[in-house]
């Protein structure tokens, strides 16, 4: 292909004609690439929290199982999209080719990045799996993947291993979404607050309240209370079970003094967790919803319900400047690239 050609990406769909690579149900995943399109050959997937989560539970474990699925996905698909949940995730890999229309001063062949877009819209082939890290969600492959033109990526650091980037990278919307909405003096309620965007929403979130601010963590064990509270990344933690909302309100409003919350931020990988995340918060208080396990009928039509009054914000996974500002949590927190060197690398 040496006509240049959509920088969205819109040339490699396949069905249905005339929408975008992440809405469409198949495209085209030839790896020979376009003048403004990037070869990547592919290290490692990042598959996103909600389904892996959701691969888990279908294949009740069985690492040869989750490796089909994602095997017939891809082939299906041309990409990595779950047909369940609709998300993907993202990935590592070095630059094997740049399309001759394209010049990005920072890039070259054999250059390591992430790809900061999601994994749902990417062409992907994939020649053999070749090991699934069961508890951080990776998925090391042979394999090459496409990055168009509007795609946006991360060169891996120097001063960290691939591994840690790529967990934090993964994530890195969150936080960075987070220290837009939190202001000095507000009262903070993150649930899914032991993962890892979960954690890096915390620590922004506790730095951008201030001595006058509330920040409660709603994690699902005694382990990730310990280990918040020890490390300082919360006023306060909760343990519940998002799926009780009301449940879970009272428990949060008791750790914010009885008061509702200015701000809610959903970072779980389950299910039935939007009523949760809008209960606990005040009229005309907003509901961050980095999860995509959410559902937005169930968002929208619960708070109707309920008669809530609140901002109610969807978690884009790009936010300007959101792998600095990720990747700079790590480098100023050693507690918390601790926590991320021993559990995700």
């Amino acid at each position: 292909m040496e006509k240049r050609i959509c920088k969205y990406g819109t040339h490699r769909v396949v069905e249905p004609q005339g929408v975008l690579p992440q809405t469409a149900q198949k495209i085209d995943n030839t790896m020979e690439i376009a003048d403004n399109e990037i070869l990547i050959d592919v290290i490692s997937l990042n598959i996103d929290s909600a389904s892996f989560t959701q691969l888990k539970g279908e294949a009740d474990g069985d690492e040869a199982k989750i490796a089909a699925k994602i095997m017939e996905i891809v082939e299906s698909r041309g990409k990595m999209q779950n047909p369940v949940t609709g998300s993907g995730g993202m990935l590592i890999g070095k630059i094997a080719k740049i399309g001759s229309q394209l010049s990005y001063r920072d890039l070259a062949v054999g250059d390591k990045i992430a790809t900061l877009v999601s994994l749902s819209l990417t062409p992907l082939k994939i020649e053999k799996i070749n090991a699934i890290q069961m508890g951080i969600d990776r998925v090391d492959v042979t394999a090459q993947a496409v990055l168009f033109e509007t795609g946006i990526y991360a060169k891996l650091p120097a001063d960290m291993t691939q591994e840690l980037a790529l967990a934090a990278l993964d994530v890195a919307g969150a936080p960075a979404q987070t220290a837009k909405l939190v202001g000095p003096g507000q009262s903070v309620l993150v649930l899914g607050a032991g993962g890892k965007s979960g954690m890096l929403c915390c620590y922004e979130a506790m730095r951008r309240v201030g001595a006058t601010g509330n920040v409660v963590a709603c994690v699902r064990n005694d382990f990730d209370r310990d280990k918040i509270l020890e490390n300082g990344l919360a006023h306060a933690v909760i343990i519940s079970d998002v799926t009780r909302p009301l449940e879970m309100m009272d428990l949060a409003i008791s750790a914010n003094g009885g008061r509702e919350f200015d701000i809610s931020i959903n970072c779980v990988n389950v299910q039935n967790s939007e009523m949760a995340s809008i209960l606990p918060v005040r009229d005309g208080g907003t509901v961050y919803f980095f999860s995509m396990a959410v559902s937005f009928t169930k968002a929208a039509l619960g708070a109707e319900g309920i008669g809530k009054d609140v901002n109610m914000i969807i978690g884009n996974g790009y936010s300007r400047g959101h792998a600095e500002i990720t990747l700079s949590q790590l480098r100023e927190s050693a507690a918390l690239r601790k926590i991320f060197e021993e559990r995700y690398i």
